[in-house]
């Protein structure tokens, strides 16, 4: 039998709980990628809370370094004991959080591994004219495979990164969901936003497109589902709704989870995410509303068009165009036939795309293909 290729993955583990890290686990865990690959893991990431990333202290800022220091000789000792086919980093490609993530890039380049990078963010064409990125960014990507979660977020790395050195792998998702096909929407349609209150996601802007349609007469509720945050508190957002004269109509629940959130998912009749998240690449959310049979109302940010057909699957509008969100959402509150059909369509997309089987052959191929990659 021959030896599984070995390879080194350097990336972030949760918690705390993102984009990055969930696919990271769903590596770790993965029956296929196990089976063909030996795998080591590094844990990246510097926070293990959701309030350290938020939080500025002292005594915060030491106990990050010293993870990031376990972590840097962890990945030195890792490459001194044993032999790597290639070693896998998610880094984070901009800001002062590239700058902690290039030390692991080079010191595997330093052992003359092949290197694979899986790109969750964008923001490299911000900085790529700034020094110092202008001369560490082509020193890190020199040579190496990229894998992007969409061909349209090669945009944002070109003048860094060659188009031969590119690998496309969209995320997947479990199926978790249940559908039934004979339950009855309620009387009044319910519109879900399911995001933390940012405001780059879109609530202002989705809390304006709900004032347009209710001062048109038009019939439902949004729920808001999520945690606060600085931006947004309870406290705030209870006043965005007041001065919209939307109190009736636009509502925030908090955070849920497990049964609590599935409650949202099935008793809504659209989601809508007007994100202009400037690093929001492939969010996962929508993969989730498809999988709940949901048309999506979102933008044109990052790689949403590659998941979200216009006008199949849904409706793909402007970033912060409050008239065409507002006009997009009153034609699926008119229409439950072509909620129905919409929500139906972007099933079988997910489910043709985006599950998670789907997602591990994917990366597996990409991860022979980087090991098979001349030097």
């Amino acid at each position: 039998m021959a030896l599984r290729p070995r390879i080194l993955l350097i990336t972030p583990l949760p918690p705390p709980i993102h984009g990055s890290s969930m696919v990271s686990q769903t590596i770790k865990e993965s029956k296929l990628l196990n089976e063909e690959f030996e795998m080591d893991f590094v844990n990246i990431s510097t926070s293990r809370k959701v309030e350290e990333i938020q939080k500025a202290s002292l005594w915060l800022y030491v106990i990050k370094l010293l993870r990031f220091l376990g972590a840097y000789f962890k990945v030195f000792w890792h490459l001194c004991t044993r032999k790597y086919d290639l070693c896998y980093l998610a880094i984070t490609c901009h800001g002062t959080p590239f700058i902690k993530d290039y030390p692991f890039v080079m010191l595997c380049k330093l052992f003359r591994r092949r290197v694979i990078i899986h790109q969750h963010n964008k923001g490299m064409s911000k900085d790529v004219d700034k020094w110092p990125y202008s001369w560490m960014l082509p020193r890190a990507y020199e040579g190496t495979k990229v894998m992007l979660l969409s061909k349209l977020l090669y945009s944002d790395i070109q003048n860094v990164v060659e188009e031969e050195q590119i690998l496309v792998c969209p995320n997947g998702i479990p199926n978790s969901a249940t559908f039934d096909q004979d339950m009855c929407e309620p009387s009044t349609p319910h519109l879900l936003f399911l995001s933390n209150l940012i405001e780059s996601k879109g609530v202002y802007v989705l809390l304006d497109a709900c004032k347009i349609l209710h001062d048109k007469g038009c019939e439902f509720i949004c729920d808001f589902v999520g945690g606060t945050t600085k931006e947004i508190n309870t406290d705030t957002f209870a006043s965005a709704v007041e001065m919209r004269g939307l109190k009736n109509s636009a509502i925030y629940h908090g955070p849920k989870y497990g049964k609590d959130k599935d409650l949202f998912w099935k008793h809504s009749s659209a989601f809508v995410f007007p994100t202009f998240y400037k690093d929001e690449c492939f969010p996962l959310v929508l993969l989730e509303a498809m999988q709940h049979h949901l048309p999506v109302v979102t933008t044109n940010e990052g790689g949403i068009p590659d998941i979200v057909i216009n006008g199949e699957t849904g409706y793909i509008c402007e970033r912060k165009n409050v008239q065409q969100l507002a006009e997009k959402i009153e034609i699926l509150l008119n229409s439950a036939i072509l909620r129905k059909q919409m929500g139906h369509a972007g099933f079988k997309r997910y489910k043709e795309f985006f599950t998670q089987d789907s997602f591990e052959k994917r990366i597996s191929e990409c991860l022979h293909s980087a090991i098979s990659q001349t030097n």
